[in-house]
């Protein structure tokens, strides 16, 4: 299937509302205890079980409005299901904290491993919409899996030192706002070994 592209703001909200909607679920049943089928369930743990099957039909709509999903969007989705059905199953939040760790881990490992390589996998994906020379995106591929490392253990630190509240503000704001600072960081790297798409 051919990729397609879709409105930035019908993407945003579907790549960014699950995690708005979980945000908002939590702050509403934080302090509630929820009766399911005769078990008792924190409203962390209910807000968890609901965002799962959210993630999973976001990220199908983005599949079929667009044609295709990078693989950082289906080891989300998959990890997601992973991790949160095991804290919804064994009434566990911690595993479903140790998610983003886990694919932060995962990102960075790979990233990693292709730089061992002598290769960028980082252009593989981002190539197309990112021109730019081997140089480039050898430096850029190894800030980002140092990035990716450096949220991994930020997010253990946070999750196992600090409240669910800070946890989930994190989370939420926290990341989002790393990614927005990190990327906007690298401007110059994009100006010194960016191409021209006229030039590609």
């Amino acid at each position: 299937m051919a990729e397609r592209k879709l409105n930035g703001g019908l993407k945003a909200a579907l790549e960014y509302g699950p995690i708005l909607a979980f945000f908002i679920g939590y702050l509403q049943l934080k302090d509630q205890v929820i009766s399911i089928a005769g078990t008792d369930y924190s409203g962390f743990l209910v807000v968890t079980a609901l965002f799962i099957p959210l993630m999973v039909l976001t990220t199908g709509l983005l599949w079929a409005l667009t044609g295709s999903l990078s693989r950082m969007q289906l080891a989300t989705v998959v990890l997601v299901v992973v991790f949160g059905g095991l804290s919804v199953w064994l009434q566990d939040e911690r595993f479903f904290k140790m998610k983003p760790t886990m694919i932060y881990l995962l990102f960075a490992g790979v990233l990693g491993f292709g730089l061992m390589r002598g290769q960028s996998y980082l252009r593989s994906v981002m190539g197309e919409t990112l021109p730019m020379r081997d140089e480039g995106w050898m430096i850029l591929t190894k800030r980002i899996a140092l990035f990716f490392l450096a949220l991994a253990i930020t997010n253990e630190v946070i999750w196992r030192s600090l409240s669910t509240d800070a946890w989930v503000n994190f989370k939420t704001f926290g990341l989002t706002a790393a990614m927005f600072a990190f990327f906007l960081s690298q401007g110059r790297l994009l100006q010194t070994y960016g191409i021209e798409k006229d030039k590609v």
